[in-house]
């Protein structure tokens, strides 16, 4: 072995699983992945260049925190709702990431306002492009959330917005694909705009009020739609 190598910290499996884990949690959570699409081992170990190792473990863990579903032919895909499922998971995520929004109103840094009113205006400036992708659509307007939910400084309730957006990422996207119109006509971001007004000012209240009308709003074009499981 060269003595330059030797020199070199090991990379424990573990660590490496760890971020393989971080980066398969993000491409789910950014809305880049749809609900149904399927997923193998080798695929992800090709893209990553790593062993399969590692990625088996990181895959074990997104299936225990159910977002991904083991297939019989040893495959994975993002499971997909039910209307009910659906309804109930709204209800919760209007009622969790409200109160965040409400929390980073009145517990915000000027720093915080400043990433929030970037992420905002990132955002907007992408919808009245010329013909946004979704894709793209769907990662900026994560990065808009949790600007806004750091700004509560709650780490485990942030926490938990992170577990329910490995399941309202796959959503979203679904929502923004099958209803671009809402990207160019301001349907999709003045709410954002709405929250920001109301984090500036310190307004809890107003605060809730637009995150949760944003999560609604998305939530009745999905109901509308095909993309959730048959009953």
């Amino acid at each position: 072995m060269l003595s330059a190598l030797e020199n070199l910290p090991r990379v424990e499996r573990s660590s490496l699983a760890s971020k393989v884990y971080v980066d398969l949690r993000n491409l789910i959570m950014s809305g880049k992945l749809a609900p149904g699409d399927r997923l193998s081992l080798r695929e992800i170990a090709q893209a990553l260049q790593v062993s399969v190792m590692p990625v088996r473990d990181a895959v074990t863990r997104l299936v225990t925190e159910q977002a991904l579903i083991a297939s019989p032919n040893r495959g994975f895909y993002l499971p997909r709702m039910t209307s009910s499922e659906f309804r109930e998971f709204i209800i919760v995520r209007t009622e969790i990431e409200g109160f965040c929004a409400e929390q980073a109103a009145l517990r915000r840094s000027d720093d915080d306002i400043a990433s929030i009113a970037a992420a905002e205006s990132a955002y907007r400036a992408y919808c009245r492009s010329p013909q946004p992708c979704y894709v793209e659509a769907a990662a900026l307007n994560m990065e808009f959330h949790f600007a806004l939910y750091r700004a509560a400084h709650l780490s485990r309730l942030y926490g938990i917005i992170e577990s329910l957006w490995l399941r309202a990422g796959p959503l979203i996207i679904l929502e923004t694909r099958s209803n671009p119109e809402r990207l160019a006509t301001g349907g999709s971001y003045s709410r954002h705009l709405e929250a920001l007004t109301a984090v500036k000012a310190g307004d809890g209240s107003g605060a809730r009020a637009a995150i949760a009308g944003d999560i609604q709003t998305a939530a009745a074009f999905i109901l509308q739609g095909d993309s959730l499981q048959p009953e």
